[in-house]
């Protein structure tokens, strides 16, 4: 699936993206490194976990996506490979949720690509995958990630305390959700309205 919105595109990330997700990662370190998952201490007696390579990434993401647990996207601007995002921990029955997770290139912040993008793919999740929740979790310390989802008027729910190993330590993330009565018309169509820059970056 391939979701657009005139220069931005939301499309499944593949093996050959490789070299230009490493480019983006390596410009990026500094950029990234406060807000990236890590993987906790092992316990003592279990075996220690290694960061996957690229392959190992793309390769679970896919397995992930054919299970049904998961969306995993790149995001490109002006055809250039900019970001990821990806709707992971969705769950069916009683439920149908998701949670969106996502990271941007700095070279091209506050151009509106990255509410833009999390538009399109809750819009994608509600009407067309048939989910009804959407949650993004974040860490109160990371202002741009927060206003990503205050523009597109995502609630704020609450505090989880040290909900996920980040940057080396438990971090806590504010949970902020959407649900799909909530955006009758579409989020894109409601981020158009109140955001039109988004979509028109050359008019900043």
């Amino acid at each position: 699936m391939v979701l657009t919105d005139g220069e931005i595109v939301l499309r499944p990330i593949k093996l050959r993206d490789q070299s230009a997700w490493r480019e983006v990662n390596r410009r990026n370190r500094d950029w990234l490194r406060p807000w990236e998952a890590t993987v906790p201490p092992p316990v003592p007696g279990v075996p220690a976990s290694r960061r996957p390579t690229y392959r190992q990434m793309v390769r679970h993401l896919r397995a992930e996506a054919n299970a049904g647990r998961m969306l995993p996207f790149v995001i490109e601007y002006r055809g250039r490979l900019v970001g990821q995002l990806t709707v992971a921990g969705i769950t069916w029955g009683s439920m149908c949720s998701g949670h969106v997770g996502y990271w941007v290139d700095r070279e091209v912040a506050g151009r509106g690509v990255m509410p833009t993008a999390v538009a399109l793919a809750v819009d994608h999740c509600f009407h067309s995958v048939g989910l009804h929740r959407m949650e993004v979790c974040i860490r109160p310390e990371n202002g741009p990630s927060r206003r990503v989802v205050e523009k597109l008027g995502f609630r704020e729910e609450g505090l989880r305390p040290r909900y996920l190993h980040i940057d080396g330590a438990w971090r806590d993330h504010l949970v902020f959700a959407l649900t799909a009565e909530e955006v009758p018309d579409g989020l894109l169509r409601r981020w158009q309205r109140v955001g039109p820059r988004a979509t028109h970056p050359d008019r900043e």
